[in-house]
């Protein structure tokens, strides 16, 4: 029963360690890929929603392709400004930005913002 237990983990350890090669670049839920995300869709945006915040329409990174994902209202949350998600292109590739929550606006993630409470400045 432990040989069988040991090749099971063994080969399930080999097996994710080739699928790891496959996989875009992740570091701090940031995708890497090299193949541009499509055109925008168009999307018709509701009318506002008291307390809500429209995140709009993007493409993500699933299963090695591209997924398009519609917008969707999202609670809004008092004292924060909302990023939405992006594609940036860097060279021969593309760096997807995830949306999210930002404390002071600056467009620096919360958990990597050396100072989370500056103030914007235009």
């Amino acid at each position: 029963m432990n040989i069988r237990r040991t090749t099971l983990a063994a080969t399930i350890a080999l097996l994710s360690l080739g699928t790891l090669a496959t996989v875009p670049s992740v570091a701090q839920a940031q995708i890497i890929v090299q193949v541009a995300p499509p055109p925008m869709r168009y999307e018709r945006v509701p009318p506002p929603r008291r307390g809500q915040v429209w995140s709009p329409g993007h493409w993500e990174w699933r299963g090695g392709r591209h997924v398009w994902v519609r917008g969707q209202f999202l609670r809004a949350r008092p004292g924060y400004a909302y990023r939405e998600p992006r594609w940036d292109q860097r060279g021969d590739r593309w760096e997807m930005r995830r949306g999210g929550w930002d404390r002071d606006g600056d467009g620096v993630p919360n958990r990597a913002d050396r100072k989370p409470n500056n103030p914007r400045r235009y």
